[in-house]
C-alpha cells in the first residue's frame, strides 16, 4: 500500500533510448525490484519497477535500490547515474503496510530509515527523472539526487502527516533547505501535493515539458559522464558542502579543491587541449 490508492494501473513503457542494455556497462545481477540498463555510454539507468504498488518503497525494494546504485557507484564504465519510476509513479510513497504494526521500540531500536541516506553517499552525480507521484518516501528519495527533472504530470508532496506522522526519511530537513521554512511547512502540516508547475517555480525541479524525461535524463547524464571524472566528483562533493558548512568555510573547502585538481592529468589535459582548440582525451587521472 502506498499513499496513492491506485494499484491497479500498469506498468509505463520506459522510452525507446533506455530499454537497451549495453554490454559496456560492466555485468550486473540481477534484482527483484528494479531494471538496470545503459541508454548511453557512461551512463547507469535504475528503474523502480513494483507497478503494481506504485513502486512503494518495501524494505526489499529499497535494498535493490541501494545495491544497484552502490554497483554502479563502483562501476569504472559509469560517469553518472538516473534514477527513474514508471509513467504512472516515480514512488508513491513507503510501504505503509510494512509500517503500519512498528512499536516506538522496534523502529528506535532498529534505527528505522537509516539506511535511506545512500544516494547521499555516492562519489557519483544522480538525476531523478520523476514522472506522476513523487510523495513521502519517494519525493524523500528524489531529493537526494544531484539534479531533478520533472515530467509535467509529476505531483509531489509530504502527505505523511495524513498518517499521523512526520516525514523520517530527510523531507523536513531537505525541503526546508531548498524551499524556505514557509513553503516547507505548508507541505509538511497540510500534506499538500503540488504539481510540476508549482514545484519547479519553488525550486524543487526543473520541468521538461518537450519530449520524455528519461530522454532528458540520459542527454544531462551523457554530458556529464563525457567530462573528467575527477572534476565532475569534484564539483559534487563542493555544492554538497554548500549545505553543511559556512559561507566561508564552504569558500575555503572550495578552494582547496580547485587548488587540488592542478595535480591532475586532467587538468593539464584540459588547458592544453582548450588552448588548442581541440577536444580533451580524459584520462580521469
Amino acid at each position: 500500500m502506498s499513499f496513492v490508492a491506485l494499484t491497479r494501473s500498469t506498468f509505463c513503457h520506459l522510452s525507446s533510448s533506455a530499454r537497451f542494455f549495453s554490454t559496456s556497462l560492466r555485468a550486473q545481477r540481477e534484482y527483484a525490484n528494479v531494471l538496470v540498463s545503459q541508454p548511453s555510454p557512461g551512463v547507469a539507468l535504475i528503474t523502480l519497477n513494483r507497478p503494481k504498488a506504485l513502486n512503494a518503497l518495501s524494505a526489499a525494494h529499497f535494498k535493490d535500490i541501494s545495491d544497484a546504485m552502490k554497483e554502479a557507484d563502483e562501476d569504472a564504465s559509469v560517469g553518472a547515474m538516473i534514477l527513474t519510476g514508471s509513467g504512472r509513479a516515480f514512488a508513491a510513497g513507503a510501504d505503509i503496510k510494512e509500517m503500519k504494526d512498528k512499536s516506538f521500540a522496534e523502529a528506535y531500536t532498529a534505527n528505522f530509515l537509516a539506511d535511506w541516506e545512500v544516494i547521499t553517499k555516492l562519489k557519483k552525480p544522480v538525476i531523478a527523472a520523476v514522472s506522476g507521484y513523487a510523495l513521502g518516501g519517494g519525493l524523500e528519495l528524489a531529493l537526494q539526487a544531484d539534479i531533478l527533472l520533472a515530467a509535467p504530470s509529476a505531483e509531489l508532496g509530504q502527505p505523511e502527516v495524513n498518517l499521523g506522522v512526520i516525514p523520517g526519511g530527510g523531507g523536513t530537513q531537505r525541503l526546508a533547505r531548498l524551499i524556505g521554512k514557509s513553503r516547507t511547512m505548508e507541505l509538511v502540516l497540510t500534506g499538500r501535493i503540488i504539481g510540476a508547475d508549482e514545484a519547479e517555480r519553488w525550486g524543487i525541479v526543473r520541468v521538461v515539458r518537450e519530449g520524455s524525461v528519461v530522454d532528458e535524463a540520459v542527454k544531462v547524464a551523457s554530458d556529464i559522464a563525457s567530462k573528467g571524472r575527477i572534476a565532475v566528483g569534484a564539483g559534487k562533493e563542493a555544492v554538497n558542502a554548500a549545505f553543511e558548512m559556512s559561507l566561508a568555510e564552504g569558500l575555503r573547502f572550495e578552494k582547496r579543491l580547485f587548488h587540488s585538481l592542478f595535480s591532475t592529468k586532467d587538468q593539464k589535459e584540459g588547458m592544453s587541449a582548450f588552448a588548442e582548440r581541440r577536444r580533451a582525451e580524459w584520462t580521469h587521472s
